[in-house]
């Protein structure tokens, strides 16, 4: 087994993020959207015995651009120096904080 690394690595990101896509509401509305048919044969999904079918939703034009994706994710979500350890009544107060002043400079 190899060394842990000190950050979150690349396809544990990948791996929530496709968790994140396969319960999305904007992936379900899209398979309702094309009645869960396949948009190039017309073939329809199906769970019956002997006759599966799957479909996925794929995306026009495409992810491949993970690595401004992995970037992003380290520098707003996973960015170490940018966390502190509150309770959980002092991180619901800062949370408010933080919104509520959000909230006065976008007037």
């Amino acid at each position: 087994m190899g060394r842990r690394l000190p950050y979150t690595p690349n396809a544990k990101i990948k791996a929530a993020l496709r968790q994140l896509f396969l319960r999305s509401r904007e992936r379900a509305a899209a398979m309702k959207r094309d009645k869960y048919c396949c948009v190039r044969c017309g073939v329809k999904k199906s769970v019956a015995k002997g006759r599966e079918v799957k479909c996925e939703v794929h995306h026009r034009s495409g992810v491949l651009n993970w690595q401004p994706i992995y970037e992003l994710i380290r520098k707003y979500l996973l960015n170490e120096s940018d966390m502190e350890t509150l309770c959980e009544s002092c991180h619901k107060k800062e949370t408010e904080k933080q919104l509520t002043s959000k909230d006065n400079s976008v007037e």
